[in-house]
């Protein structure tokens, strides 16, 4: 059978993720069914990510990474190489979730002896995405807005941010960011494990 007849290659990195989070389950021992049930995610969902028959979105990462106790960028540097004390910008780690118009930059990647990492964001015009959950409880962020505009919500609050706004909090619960528009929405996200 050709390779056309197949469909397309899956993304490397779909590849490696979901590679890695079948290494999580297994560490945990949990089968399917057991990670569905802590996660909220079905079991076909999870086993096609894990398969990368589909790329996860940040919904989806965030669910698990709150499940195995770690952050999107600590579970997005687990399937990229070692990060260099210098991340050059060409190099730096590019990540999308294609259904919520969501970009995600690793510009300072995490690293083993550090315990903060830099993040640029950007969410198309209208994009709304919501994490049920912090992937670790109490994590520290600090919001720049950079360019257009963005409503953060965090313990029922709208925090209604324009260019050169900085919203800093501890995460507890449910969050979500939304670009109101008109214009795309660009931010730094500086998150600091507790």
């Amino acid at each position: 059978m050709k390779r056309d007849d197949v469909g397309p290659a899956p993304d490397p990195v779909d590849v490696r993720l979901g590679a890695r989070l079948a290494e999580l389950r297994g560490e945990h021992g949990w089968s399917l069914g057991e990670l569905a049930e802590r996660s909220g995610i079905s079991r076909s969902t999870l086993s096609r990510a894990e398969r990368a028959e589909t790329s996860p979105t940040a919904s989806l990462l965030n669910r698990l990474c709150a499940v195995y106790g770690r952050t999107m960028s600590q579970l997005l540097s687990e399937v990229e190489a070692e990060p260099a004390p210098v991340v050059r910008a060409a190099d730096q780690p590019v990540w999308e979730d294609r259904d919520s118009g969501f970009v995600r930059r690793s510009v300072s990647p995490p690293h083993g002896g550090l315990r903060g990492e830099l993040v640029e964001g950007r969410l198309a015009a209208g994009a709304d995405i919501a994490y049920d959950r912090p992937p670790v409880a109490g994590l520290e962020q600090h919001i720049w807005v950079l360019e257009g505009a963005l409503t953060v919500t965090a313990q029922d609050v709208d925090h209604h941010l324009g260019a050169g706004d900085c919203l800093r909090l501890r995460v507890w619960g449910p969050t979500r960011f939304r670009c109101p528009g008109p214009a795309d929405v660009r931010y730094v996200l500086a998150v600091v494990r507790p």
